[in-house]
């Protein structure tokens, strides 16, 4: 598979106001591929938000190095491929949302580009109705729920037409409704359109849907693997502050008591099948 994002050796630290430094990343090479949709997990203070804003160069190695297609992050004259190659989604859509109509809002970086008006409204077009915002396209994002206004931060990004979005904890501040309508957004982008996707979240459903999951830990990357295989260390991640889908619990639990059950269950479905077999060898 061809390679969108390598971190080889990457350090990275900020001074503090007393001028003590403070290493938040420490020696981390990871891959990311093309098409991929790779979640990454950590706790509160464990680096993944530092990781994700190396991706798209919002900051530079202090040590190592960060590669987006091939071209090094600290390269000054590339900036511009490598933001077009790697859009960035935050917390809190309203941090992203200027304009006060939405479709001018998914133009504005088009506009400020110098696209051609012709092709900024096929774009914008495109995106909204990739993230079926389509219909709220002459609506103020002031009146739209956080979920669908995470949505058109989305539409922004992807009227870039990157290859790559990251998206930094984009259902933290939502309702299971909102979280729901942003992750299906997501999972369709990344089957669709075969975007590269890297979700940062905490939260464990999400990151069961990945293809692949990356768990830091202190500046570290300490597991890495399919969901399947890293939430089968439920001891490790709760020694971490992580939790595992309910789901991959209720099984851990069962094992505790010795009911013979796989240990790599992270879907309900999966739990049902394996309990109905259980039933029927009894």
């Amino acid at each position: 598979m061809t390679e969108q994002i390598v971190t080889k050796n990457l350090k990275f630290e900020y001074e503090q106001e007393d001028e003590q430094k403070v290493l938040v990343i420490k020696d981390m090479n990871i891959k990311i591929n093309k098409g991929e949709f790779v979640a990454i997990l950590g706790h509160n203070g464990s680096g993944k938000s530092t990781l994700a804003k190396h991706f798209n160069a919002i900051l530079l190695p202090t040590q190592g190095a960060v590669f987006v297609d091939g071209i090094d992050t600290c390269t000054p004259n590339q900036l511009f491929n490598i933001r077009k190659k790697v859009g960035m989604v935050f917390q809190n859509p309203d941090n992203q949302i200027v304009a006060t109509i939405v479709e001018e809002d998914v133009a504005f970086a088009l506009e400020n580009l110098g696209v051609e008006p012709k092709e900024i409204r096929k774009r914008v077009k495109e995106a909204l109705e990739s993230v079926e915002m389509y219909q709220f396209k002459d609506h103020a994002p002031h009146q739209l729920s956080g979920g669908q206004k995470q949505r058109v931060a989305i539409a922004g990004i992807l009227a870039m037409r990157p290859e790559c979005i990251v998206l930094d904890e984009p259902t933290a501040m939502l309702d299971p409704r909102g979280r729901k309508e942003v992750l299906d957004t997501i999972i369709d982008l990344n089957a669709r359109y075969s975007t590269t996707v890297a979700l940062i979240t905490h939260y464990m459903d999400e990151a069961a849907k990945a293809d692949r999951i990356i768990v830091v830990d202190h500046g570290e990357v300490i597991m890495e693997g399919k969901p399947s295989e890293v939430f089968s260390h439920v001891e490790k991640l709760k020694e971490i502050g992580l939790d595992v889908p309910q789901v991959t619990e209720l099984c851990y639990n069962l094992r505790k008591e010795g009911i013979d059950i796989p240990d790599d269950i992270i879907t309900e479905e999966e739990c049902i099948q394996a309990l109905e077999k259980l039933l029927q060898n009894a």
